[in-house]
């Protein structure tokens, strides 16, 4: 029998595929893995001790640098939290704005994690043509908050402002193409021969394993747990809108890559349900709020459904304009709980497929 001794390889924390700063520490046996230590905290700015000398409202651009890519999720779970402290209704018309502002900032997220898995997998193509229709939802997204990468939208009791004047009527538009440009997405990359031999049976992971780890959003429906919080626990009027929870078989690198090119159908259906009801919709986007914001003595904790997973936000209330403590669940993080043991046993070449499928973004890791 021959013996070989087991090395280390780096893996990042300058690798391209670890999109940051983010390392992985491989104990190999030949080309096969034997552990993998994932390394986090080269992007940790402190965002959580940040939080607890700003005011309530001074928060709110903290929370979308966690993760930029689907920025305005990220201010939509923490202003809702601070809204079930203080017993605040926010205004109808507001309701909707957050969902269209949240499900387009899901596209814009899935839309990149489609095209960057692709060009992780070797497709520099693919990532060209989704980067495309990103640019245009990212020009929409920047009319409507007067920034581009680190939106901040919501604000605690509603929103900043009112949709711009046909801003409405040009994502309606935008809405109509997109069931076209994701056919253009399954026929470049879903269906091609070379991406789904990299991709197909690889880092599969069990249902009741995906739980056990507390593993949410693509990762754990990919495995075929049913488990969507806008469907399970619907928040803001998410119980309005008619939509699907794709779910995968396998629960393999594909399944995970293709469950996010499905949820991008879904959400152009609520995307498109949502501007049909707003239509409807008069009044304010933003509720009467004091100016200066002391939520009463206590702790809350609310929970959204993020492009990447499961978001909770547990905000301690002392009584002062000030949190006393946040603390985020943040799913990027939880999700690479799994990895050691989704990566062992497979080769240094599977590692980028499989670390891309979990779309991490380090900023929600580092936070």
């Amino acid at each position: 029998m021959l013996r070989t001794q087991e090395y280390f390889l780096n893996f990042g924390p300058q690798h391209p595929s670890t999109h940051g700063v983010f390392q992985i520490i491989l104990t190999l046996d030949g080309e096969r893995i034997v552990k993998a230590e994932p390394v986090c905290g080269y992007l940790h700015r402190g965002i959580e001790k940040l939080a607890e000398s700003r005011t309530y409202t001074q928060v709110i651009p903290y929370t979308d640098r966690m993760d930029y890519l689907a920025a305005m999720l990220q201010n939509l779970g923490y202003v809702q939290a601070v809204e079930k402290m203080m017993g605040i209704e926010v205004p109808e018309r507001a309701e909707y704005l957050r969902v269209i502002s949240g499900e387009l900032s899901r596209l814009t997220s899935h839309v990149l994690a489609t095209g960057v898995y692709a060009l992780d997998i070797g497709g520099f193509t693919g990532f060209l043509l989704c980067f495309r229709e990103r640019e245009k939802m990212m020009d929409l997204l920047e009319e409507l908050t007067g920034s581009r990468m680190t939106l901040s939208y919501a604000r605690i009791g509603g929103v900043a402002d009112d949709a711009p004047e046909g801003w409405l009527d040009k994502l309606d538009k935008l809405m109509d193409e997109m069931p076209g440009y994701i056919e253009e997405y399954n026929g470049l990359i879903t269906g091609n021969e070379i991406f789904q031999a990299r991709t197909k049976f690889v880092g599969q992971l069990k249902p009741e394993t995906a739980v056990n780890y507390s593993l949410s959003g693509p990762v754990l429906r990919a495995s075929g747990v049913n488990y969507d919080l806008r469907k399970a626990k619907p928040y803001g009027i998410y119980d309005r809108f008619d939509f699907e929870v794709p779910l995968g078989e396998n629960g393999d690198c594909f399944d995970r890559f293709y469950c996010r090119v499905l949820e991008m159908e879904q959400s152009v259906k609520i995307i498109k349900q949502a501007i049909e009801q707003i239509k409807e919709v008069d009044g304010p986007v933003m509720a009467k709020v004091p100016k200066v914001l002391k939520p009463p003595k206590g702790e809350v904790y609310h929970e959204i459904e993020t492009s990447k997973g499961i978001i909770g936000y547990y905000v301690v209330s002392d009584g002062s304009n000030k949190p006393y403590r946040v603390h985020v669940r943040r799913p990027s993080f939880i999700n690479l709980g799994y990895l050691d043991e989704m990566l062992k046993g497979y080769l240094i070449a599977d590692v980028v497929a499989i670390l891309g499928s979990i779309d991490i973004v380090l900023g929600e890791v580092d936070c």
